[in-house]
């Protein structure tokens, strides 16, 4: 097995009390080490796992696990956990793992799940969905696709999700969370391969020349995948298109570097809005 072989979803270093008086891991810590890359793989694929499993009418078990050492892992070392899915049968998925120190190869490893129902355990095909996006996410293809339109077009999803991380995980009032300038406003969606909408955000005319993006939300569960810069960029994609020399937008003042990031400035003083503490951004056009 070669680092080349592979993609990469766990990064950690290695402390005390994963090591025995050797100072080396103990050998069941690496399949705690797959496993947590297993979590990173989902949100690779773009795949809420609890609700897209939901969705499907089924779920995962591991069938089988084996590991196959090479060399050990030592105190501080930082590790490399990487993935990738080999093989889907007609009920079964099996994932190939290496742990990497470097570019040596500590640790191979398999781990077989198998699709069933969840209230029977017992198998069921790898529904066609799930599998197109495997073997798509494997052959190096987008797992998501932006949609950009008028909110009679995007309000049911645009909606959902919203609704999810404005007023069930912040707490903000649904009768401040919805306006009639949604009705005029440019929207865009992030949706994955199961058509579930992961991220929003809507563009509003601010003055002449100056657009202005708000209502930025993406789903707790999948936060750190780039699906926000997916909307900023194309919101703000639209606001040039149209003409317009400058983008602003009220940021939550803990999500001010995401937006620097993406070339914002901060401009005036902290202030309140909906209970929340933010900060006006900038970007010229």
């Amino acid at each position: 097995m070669k680092r080349a072989d592979f993609r990469f979803f766990h990064r950690l270093r290695v402390r005390w009390v994963e090591v025995d008086m050797q100072k080396i891991v103990f050998n069941g810590h690496y399949l705690m080490y797959f496993d947590t890359a297993i979590a990173d793989y989902w949100r690779a694929l773009a795949l809420p796992y609890e609700e897209s499993m939901h969705q499907l009418g089924g779920d995962m078990y591991v069938k089988k696990a084996s590991l196959e050492y090479f060399a050990s892992a030592r105190y501080d070392d930082r590790l490399d956990v990487a993935l990738r899915c080999a093989k889907i049968g007609n009920s079964s998925m099996l994932f190939e793992g290496a742990i990497f120190h470097g570019e040596q190869l500590l640790i191979g490893g398999e781990l077989l799940y198998v699709y069933a129902d969840p209230a029977t355990q017992t198998s069921r095909r790898v529904p066609d969905t799930l599998r197109d996006m495997l073997e798509g996410y494997e052959r190096g293809d987008a797992m998501t696709r932006i949609q950009v339109g008028t909110w009679q077009a995007l309000e049911r999803d645009a909606a959902a999700v919203r609704t999810e991380v404005f007023v069930e995980e912040q707490g903000i009032a649904r009768e401040d969370e919805w306006d009639e300038a949604d009705k005029t406003a440019v929207h865009a969606v992030v949706y994955n391969g199961m058509n579930m909408p992961l991220a929003t955000g809507r563009l509003l005319v601010a003055a002449p020349g100056v657009s202005k993006i708000g209502r930025m939300a993406a789903k707790r569960v999948l936060r750190g995948n780039h699906f926000g810069k997916q909307v900023l960029d194309a919101l703000t994609n639209a606001a040039q298109a149209r003409g317009d020399h400058e983008v602003l937008l009220h940021a939550q003042q803990s999500a001010a570097g995401f937006y620097e990031k993406s070339g914002f400035k901060v401009r005036g003083e902290p202030f309140d809005e909906v209970g929340i503490t933010h900060i006006e951004m900038f970007k010229s056009l």
